[in-house]
């Protein structure tokens, strides 16, 4: 695990020095809610529409980072309606997935292996892995989703109202009420 910290270090420091608005989701927040999960990969939303010339900026934050940096690939994100982008490291076996997000993010500070870092929000998440089951096929693919879900609840004190109301919004009310989620 210090190698998969060292690199999440990396990941800080790159994206603190280019002062950009970041979060860390996925395995690592799940890890911090909830129950620890192991995984190769990194996940963090970036928001990128405040910021001058995103591409060039991120780009350069990546390879700071030790990413390999695939200029296409991140014109693609930029462009495309998933916004997501995956690199991955010179020197190691993880990568980094980029979500990219044109709103201010909701996040919340927390302390991995000694390390302070910003991570999305306990409600973002659930409302996340509640499109991402919305949009799972077949729907038994979304079991560990639904598991880490449930994991958030049981270790964390979560706002349900303000995951219920940005259910209705992503027409995800359906699921939430499914997973027995009574706000």
């Amino acid at each position: 695990m210090e190698a998969y910290f060292g690199f999440v270090k990396k990941v800080v420091a790159a994206f603190n020095e280019a002062d950009f608005d970041f979060a860390f989701t996925g395995a690592l927040a799940i890890s911090y809610y909830g129950v620890p999960r192991t995984t190769s990969d990194v996940d963090v939303i970036v928001a990128v529409a405040s910021a001058k010339d995103p591409e060039e900026k991120l780009a350069s934050v990546l390879r700071k980072a030790g990413l390999v940096v695939d200029e296409r690939e991140m014109a693609a994100a930029f462009r495309s309606g998933f916004r997501i982008a995956s690199f991955r490291a010179k020197e190691s076996p993880y990568s980094l997935d980029v979500i990219l997000s044109g709103e201010k993010l909701e996040k919340q500070k927390g302390q991995v292996a000694g390390l302070e870092i910003y991570l999305q929000s306990p409600e973002g998440l659930i409302a996340a892995k509640l499109r991402m089951i919305k949009a799972t096929v077949p729907p038994e693919r979304s079991a560990k989703d639904k598991k880490d879900i449930k994991a958030i609840l049981q270790f964390t004190k979560v706002d349900l109202a303000k995951v219920k109301m940005q259910a209705k919004k992503d027409k995800t009310e359906g699921i939430f009420d499914a997973l027995g989620l009574n706000a």
